[in-house]
């Protein structure tokens, strides 16, 4: 039965990066929308209800999926024998990269609710700040399996 996990590791290691380039595409555009719907739009009207649902779809139907199939073909990486050596720091840092970057994912999804109710806190700065957020987990992530520090 281990042959089986081995057999369909490049299989899984695909489908795992693409998934990761659809979430990552996803995470680094939603805060961008966020941006322009701060920016351009009361609370109300047709600007307002296009960014609401430009957002809606691009966390529904591309980021949503997206981070569920990152984790789904991840964790099916990791129970593919000798793959992953729990010693090393890499897997680790790798790991916890992935929990922020979820927890991000969590938090946009919160903003979105936030932004619909007219209870908007933040502005197109801060908005700004927090789109750096995914590329920094981004690179954690790449050094992390590449380089196995």
């Amino acid at each position: 039965m281990p042959e089986v996990p081995v057999v369909l590791y490049p299989w899984l290691k695909a489908f795992h990066v693409i998934s990761v380039i659809s979430w990552m595409a996803g995470l680094l555009y939603l805060p961008r929308l966020y941006v322009h719907h701060v920016e351009q739009t009361s609370c109300s009207g047709e600007k307002h209800d296009l960014f609401v649902m430009m957002e809606a779809r691009l966390l529904r139907f591309i980021m949503n999926p997206a981070m569920i199939a990152t984790w789904i073909f991840g964790l099916a990486l990791v129970l593919v024998p000798g793959i992953v050596d729990w010693s090393q720091v890499w897997p680790w840092s790798k790991a916890a990269a992935v929990l922020a970057m979820t927890w991000f994912h969590h938090w946009l999804a919160l903003k979105r609710k936030a932004l619909i109710a007219g209870m908007n806190a933040l502005t197109g700065r801060e908005y700004r700040f927090m789109n750096e957020v995914p590329t920094v987990l981004m690179v954690v992530i790449v050094l992390s399996v590449v380089l196995k520090f």
